[in-house]
């Protein structure tokens, strides 16, 4: 088991089904409608089925290559993740913005559901399939017991899920990225030990915690 990729699969699970689960509590507290967390776990699974099939052939190609694609995507979402954050954390300060809701219908809410679904899981698998070739049954784990987590406490807690996705766990999963990114990068062109991952996610951690609360 490689526990580093499995809670970075775990991390990332989290996090973008728990976001998927505050949408779908939302659009049921609208209709009542129990298929809008069917279409959201429909749509869920078969884009995960897809990312997991993928990132079985991935484990076939040269390893040189598949860091360097590996890092690129890591980079890209870390990024991305890093300006969510920003965000995350300038809402904690003044607030969301306000949006005007106004009715919707069962058909209306059943394809947000399942684009929803759809979106973020793909976003998962984005990083998911970067992680897959290092460690594919470490990454399978880690997704399996994200989305068991993340069910639970849907059913659990319903209307707290929301409070899943906060700012502090999305700086910390860009940070467990972007340290990723740059180690696999450093082991495309050397070698590297593991330990080096450590004091790399320390300074990224601090960094990315630094530059989201200021705004930077």
């Amino acid at each position: 088991m490689n526990i580093p990729i499995l809670l970075a699969a775990l991390g990332i699970t989290l996090l973008e089904m728990s976001e998927a689960s505050a949408v779908g509590i939302a659009l049921y507290a609208e209709q009542k409608e129990i298929s809008i967390f069917l279409a959201i776990a429909v749509s869920s699974a078969i884009v995960l089925t897809i990312t997991a099939i993928a990132g079985d052939l991935l484990t076939y190609f040269p390893l040189f290559y598949v860091r360097l694609i590996s890092a690129t995507l890591l980079l890209y979402f870390g990024i991305r993740l890093f300006f969510s954050a920003r965000r995350s954390v300038k809402f904690q300060k003044y607030g969301p913005p306000k949006n005007s809701h106004g009715e919707t219908g069962k058909s209306s809410l059943l394809v947000t559901a399942f684009s929803v679904g759809a979106v973020e899981s793909f976003e998962a698998a984005i990083v998911l399939v970067a992680l897959f070739p290092q460690s594919y049954n470490s990454t399978l784990e880690g997704l399996f017991a994200g989305v068991f987590i993340v069910i639970i406490a849907a059913y659990v807690l319903r209307s707290q899920v929301r409070k899943v996705k906060q700012a502090i766990m999305k700086i910390l999963v860009s940070s467990l990225l972007l340290t990723f990114s740059i180690f696999w990068y450093l082991e495309s062109v050397t070698t590297t030990m593991d330990i080096y991952l450590i004091p790399i996610f320390a300074v990224v951690f601090l960094t990315v915690n630094h530059m989201a609360r200021r705004g930077i």
